[in-house]
């Protein structure tokens, strides 16, 4: 299998390094900034989510024989540009939020600083990973507020492509979810993987008893029992049967939830299994997540919802020059002017402000010199912090970020930098961001 990253980009990132290279402006040195204008379905925050899957893709960007051919037999380039394709290194630095953090309307997630060719080949893949990986993030995170501290599974492969699968399964995981169904997503990344059986399983037997007994056989009591094939009061009453009261949980996925939960939990505890635990599927999102987290549920099963970003699938996130150096050699800041596009153009640090209960107030976006410097004017911000960390300097990728090591720590990341948020950051309903991003 071919694992060339390199054509995983649009056409036409392509022709202008070709007339770049041609006009002699590509070796330019620019910055490219990824960032989004507003956050995707009024969202009170977004979820950072892809870096590490984007930095393992840089170092896989490389034009061999089979991408040469393609681009050869297509006419796309100049063969001069092919020849420059060829030996074809990312060799920039870039610097970006750390994967787990939050971010805001205009955060520099990602800043890019290279040659305009080297920063305008990743445009493509950057956005891809990064505008998909935050949807599900983001929407995870919702879901893991809303469930109270009561763990989620991600249970959505077969409800997006079967590689969106595994890359939303890493996403929902960093997010805060405790598992997923996904078994390339616990090989690739060590997620811890769960599961049982569907309706299929019991449907397959003369009797749910049957299926029951067929299950905890291969199992053993601690499994869970899928209930609601049939009747769900008399799939309970089977289920502590044949099990006994030791049984590890029963799963429901269908009925109305609230209602049914608290009927479940009544019957197991009337029945001795009083440790039993309830896990409910049945296509949540995170309203009835919140809206069952006070309610006898002890985990959820989410499916379609986390997968596709829960009604936002991507999070609108561009990718933008902002400055280059001129031909003299100085540096020219430079942003897109269009009705409701506008970019804000320059180099650029980050700082996120906290009052003296170390809650987030604002995000402050400097101009200046770039990231890794003390941005002038730090000192009347008060409280602050550094958001900005290199992920790759010239052309290194940065330890920390990727592989399971990487995981690990975005995971623990999001944690503590949600729990930086204003209270209103856990609200579910449309509105403005939960702080303010202000430009200095």
């Amino acid at each position: 299998m071919n694992t060339s990253t390199a054509l995983l980009t649009d056409h036409y990132e392509l022709t202008m390094v070709d007339a770049a290279l041609r006009a002699g402006t590509a070796h330019r040195r620019s910055v490219f900034e990824l960032f989004a204008r507003r956050l995707a379905g009024a969202r009170r925050y977004g979820v950072v989510a892809g870096t590490g899957r984007l930095l393992e893709a840089i170092e896989r960007f490389r034009f061999a024989e089979p991408e040469l051919e393609f681009l050869r037999e297509q006419r796309i380039v100049s063969d001069e540009t092919l020849d420059w394709l060829a030996d074809f290194r990312f060799g920039g630095t870039i610097w970006g939020y750390p994967e787990g953090e939050v971010f805001f309307p205009g955060s520099p997630l990602v800043i890019v600083e290279s040659s305009f060719a080297e920063g305008v080949l990743l445009e493509t893949l950057a956005l891809s990973i990064l505008n998909s990986d935050s949807a599900v993030a983001t929407a995870a995170s919702r879901m893991r507020h809303a469930a109270a501290g009561k763990p989620l599974a991600e249970m959505g492969s077969r409800r997006t492509g079967e590689r969106s699968a595994v890359a939303a399964a890493r996403a929902a995981y960093i997010a805060g979810f405790s598992a997923t169904s996904n078994l390339e997503a616990g090989r690739n990344y060590g997620i811890p993987t769960m599961g049982t059986a569907a309706h299929s399983f019991t449907l397959l037997h003369e009797t749910e008893r049957e299926a029951f007994e067929a299950q905890i056989a291969a199992l053993g009591t601690g499994t869970t029992l899928l209930v609601d094939t049939y009747d769900i009061e008399q799939g309970v009453r089977t289920a502590v049967e044949v099990a006994g009261p030791e049984l590890g949980a029963v799963r429901i996925d269908s009925g109305d939830l609230p209602v049914v939960v608290a009927r479940v939990r009544q019957l197991l505890d009337e029945l001795g299994a009083t440790g039993t635990r309830i896990t409910v599927t049945n296509d949540l999102d995170e309203y009835t997540v919140a809206a069952l987290a006070a309610s006898p549920v002890d985990s959820f099963g989410v499916g379609t919802s986390v997968v596709v970003g829960s009604g936002s699938p991507t999070m609108g996130m561009v990718y933008k020059l902002v400055a280059h150096e001129n031909a003299a050699g100085e540096w020219v800041s430079v942003a897109k002017k269009s009705a409701e596009k506008a970019s804000v153009g320059g180099r650029k640090s980050v700082r996120r402000a906290y009052d003296d209960r170390g809650v987030a107030t604002a995000e402050l976006i400097f101009l200046g010199d770039g990231p890794g410097g003390e941005p002038e004017g730090a000192e009347l911000a008060g409280i602050t912090r550094e958001v900005l960390a290199p992920l790759v300097v010239d052309g290194v990728v940065q330890p920390g970020s990727t592989g399971a090591a990487g995981i690990a720590a975005a995971r623990s990341r999001h944690e503590a930098r949600t729990r930086e948020l204003p209270i209103v950051a856990r609200s579910l309903t449309r509105g403005d961001p939960a702080i303010p991003t202000e430009y200095r």
